[in-house]
């Protein structure tokens, strides 16, 4: 059961990584589609998650409230038998890039600087808003 318990912080790890990653190269294709004409940057609900994925992060910071996917890979290390943040190869890699030592101010202001880029590229690069389409009308 250890080993399941291993894998399942490992996936979480990755998960976490990939959250991250969407976050900071969603803004960065924002900002390149911005510039480069790309349409598919400004669709509504990829710009509405990225900046609810933001939020959440900056939230989180100014109200002191550890990362749900922190907590859940530190109990599943807990369960496995595993010092906090050991395990596998990809997943400690993953997780030496996402954690590193710093006083809690300097990443409650680097998200809040980060949410504030986010919500500027919406006035740089606005998305569009869902078109409505048109009602056939049936009587006609």
């Amino acid at each position: 059961m250890q080993l399941v318990y291993q894998i399942l912080a490992d996936a979480t790890v990755v998960a976490h990584f990939a959250y991250v990653m969407f976050v900071i190269l969603g803004l960065l294709a924002i900002l390149l589609g911005w510039a480069l004409g790309w349409k598919w940057t400004r669709r509504f609900w990829f710009r509405m998650i990225h900046l609810a994925m933001i939020l959440i992060v900056v939230v989180e910071s100014w109200f002191g409230i550890t990362c749900p996917l922190t907590t859940w890979e530190q109990q599943l290390r807990k369960a496995a038998g595993q010092a906090t943040y050991d395990g596998a190869f990809i997943a400690t890699f993953v997780h030496d890039l996402l954690f590193f030592d710093a006083q809690p101010w300097v990443f409650t202001m680097c998200y809040s600087v980060f949410g504030l880029a986010v919500l500027a590229s919406f006035l740089l690069a606005p998305p569009q808003w869902p078109r409505k389409v048109p009602r056939t009308d049936p009587a006609a």
